[in-house]
């Protein structure tokens, strides 16, 4: 955990690593298309996009307008929108992803029913000496009593180590709370089933 210290607290290294991150799935998504069996039919549907239709499709989404597809210029712009949702989907963040999520939900909905509870979640990090123990340069875990502006200053400085103790203690709810992949029930009965998300 501390070989990358320096990559923990580098102000700039998360968003260049994240915009590196996206630019990447971004790539896979289009190779992956690329080897679709749809490939041809989809390559010469963009080189055979009528620029007028997709400018005035354009012009009337930019001024708020409902705008559905009527001639087959239209849906053929409309058909190119949902091609480049495939690839959309694969990057963190973005609104196809997204969408992708509320799918999912749907579906979860559709299968197991309504949910019956709507828990959310934020630990509190500075308060915790576990996340003050990821932050830190120390190796060895020996939690001491802090002022509040030494424990904001160290969590402030690490954000990898926020991030940690968020995963680490949604993973302990989900398990220990909920029960899922264990023997017994969970506090609030037996989890049929759950999804989570993180607010982006």
């Amino acid at each position: 955990m501390y070989y990358d210290k320096r990559f923990q607290t580098d102000i700039f290294f998360p968003f260049v690593a994240f915009s590196h991150a996206q630019i990447k799935a971004s790539s896979t998504g289009s190779y992956l298309m690329t080897e679709n069996k749809r490939f041809t039919e989809i390559s010469e549907r963009v080189l055979s996009l009528d620029k007028n239709a997709l400018e005035n499709l354009s012009n009337r989404l930019a001024a708020g307008q409902t705008v559905s597809p009527e001639t087959p210029e239209e849906k053929a712009c409309y058909q190119v929108i949902q091609d480049l949702d495939h690839i959309g989907g694969h990057v963190q963040g973005s609104t196809t992803n997204k969408k992708y999520m509320r799918n999912e939900i749907w579906s979860l909905v559709a299968a197991k029913g309504a949910p019956s509870w709507y828990i959310t979640l934020s630990p509190a990090d500075i308060k915790h000496p576990i996340a003050i123990y990821y932050a830190d340069t120390k190796t060895e875990f020996r939690p001491k009593i802090m002022e509040y502006d030494e424990r904001f200053r160290i969590m402030s400085k690490n954000p990898v180590a926020a991030a940690r103790f968020f995963h680490l203690m949604i993973t302990l709810f989900i398990t220990h709370v909920l029960g899922v992949g264990t023997p017994h029930s969970g506090l609030y009965g037996k989890t049929s089933a759950y999804y989570g998300t993180v607010e982006q």
